[in-house]
């Protein structure tokens, strides 16, 4: 019985995982996908990235890794080349594809996405295609005087259908110290503005 349970995994479970391996590993990153980053040595290193519209990521020790037109496999070796000054050997870099951006062919030109908190008009709010976390944020009046503007959210699915959390610091964007580019957004986004707290 083993042996005839090895056999249909040999047959059937392992030339799927290994299309998916390939699929994968021949696949050109796009701006929009979703990357899940892992580090063996250090998990606090773990995580999923939006690539932003410049095609870039942002990862911890690292910084701004470009990986748009790239495979998983040469952002892997990318990275634990970057990764290897702050380890006593080479550390062990998993990088795989979280969610894929959409296609918008043939799609509506508008998006519907939510913005809750201390934004201006909170509520439902309709998008053109390939409007970015910032513009709707200006589109919906900003941001009110409680909102904590260093920590504005964007929470989409992710493909386990979990929701996923970025955050980012709109502050530093508005006072010129920082040229983030914040992501394009997707059908259902939530944005929210925390209340900002004491001192803050």
């Amino acid at each position: 019985m083993q042996r005839f349970i090895a056999l249909i995994v040999s047959v059937l479970v392992l030339p799927l995982l290994a299309s998916q391996a390939v699929a994968q590993s021949s696949y050109k990153i796009r701006s929009g996908d979703v990357l899940r980053i892992e580090v063996l040595e250090d998990s606090s290193l773990n995580g999923d990235s939006i690539v932003l519209p410049d095609g870039r990521v942002s990862v911890p020790l690292v910084g701004s890794v470009r990986v748009r037109g790239r495979s998983v496999d040469e952002v892997r070796s990318d990275l634990v080349n970057r990764l290897r000054p702050n380890f006593a050997s080479d550390p062990t870099v998993y990088v795989s594809l979280s969610s894929v951006a959409e296609d918008e062919e043939d799609e509506d030109e508008t998006l519907t996405i939510y913005m809750l908190g201390e934004v201006a008009t909170p509520g439902t709010v309709e998008v053109e295609r390939g409007t970015t976390f910032l513009q709707a944020l200006a589109q919906s009046g900003g941001v009110t005087r409680f909102g904590a503007t260093k920590r504005m959210q964007l929470r989409r699915p992710g493909a386990d259908g979990r929701m996923q959390v970025y955050t980012f610091n709109v502050k530093a964007i508005m006072d010129g110290k920082s040229s983030l580019n914040t992501p394009v957004l997707r059908e259902g986004d939530v944005i929210i503005a925390p209340q900002r707290r004491l001192f803050e």
